[in-house]
């Protein structure tokens, strides 16, 4: 069974948790005010205006004269040249916000590169025992809901240049067993779904189905997540219907040149 991942540490610093998802909504997203940052992170404007100014200190934030703040030197790059992932972020966070509302449980959106996957949104619900955001966060694609989704795209010839075992020379318990893999795959794509129970991070629940383009593409994977012990195996058909729904109205709402 693959090892649990990522899990929180047992003494989190929040100062510091909530500058990281600031810099990560700014490189991103683009501008931001005090306010919209506040309300992001469930914290006082006080505390984000605090926030912020360090980040200008340190060169990972500017502020312009409309008192909006963007990207600063560190993150400029991505600032100037919003990604195909961020534009497809923009579109699909009002409907994950909403979701979450509706289901009482946190949403997620993953995007794949190689043989990672990367969170590029996410949606809280308004529970005080809820799985956070995991926007900014980089995973191995196999052991996530959203990857195993992705994955099942797949030809076996892909998969396998997916996991070249030079690639992992050096650490050959990271590379996945790939028999038993397509052996997953073939679930995934039977189900149009994946369960993921404890796999990524113990403790966690999370069903997700692939979010397509109009002409049939998967570009990610849209994720409910949630504490293990409050997943009830009888809701699985409502969550996916759910999901399904959420995923075709974003890919409906995907403008021409979108990615």
């Amino acid at each position: 069974m693959d090892k649990p991942l990522k899990n929180p540490p047992t003494y989190v610093i929040n100062s510091v948790d909530h500058a990281l998802r600031i810099a990560t909504m700014l490189q991103m997203e683009g501008e931001l005010t005090v306010s919209e940052v506040a309300d992001r992170l469930g914290v006082a404007r006080s505390t984000a205006h605090r926030l912020l100014t360090m980040l200008v200190y340190r060169d990972f934030a500017v502020q312009d004269d409309r008192r909006r703040y963007r990207a600063g030197p560190v993150l400029e790059l991505a600032a100037h040249s919003p990604s195909a992932a961020s534009r497809l972020r923009t579109t699909a966070l009002p409907y994950m916000r909403r979701l979450a509302g509706v289901l009482d449980e946190s949403i997620h959106l993953a995007v794949r590169t190689a043989d990672t996957v990367r969170f590029i949104a996410g949606a809280e619900c308004a529970q005080s025992l809820r799985v956070t955001s995991r926007e900014g966060m980089v995973f191995p694609a196999h052991r996530t809901t959203a990857g195993l989704l992705l994955l099942a795209e797949l030809t076996d010839e892909d998969l396998a240049a997916v996991y070249p075992a030079e690639r992992y020379a050096d650490r050959p318990a990271d590379r996945p067993d790939l028999a038993r893999l397509r052996t997953e795959l073939a679930l995934v794509r039977r189900n149009g779904f994946v369960l993921n129970q404890d796999r990524s991070e113990r403790g966690v629940t999370a069903l997700g189905v692939p979010l397509r383009a109009p002409g049939g593409e998967a570009l990610a994977g849209l994720s409910v997540s949630m504490p293990s012990g409050r997943y009830e195996p009888h809701r699985l058909p409502s969550l996916v219907d759910a999901l399904s729904r959420a995923a075709l109205a974003i890919a409906a709402d995907l403008t021409p040149g979108t990615l």
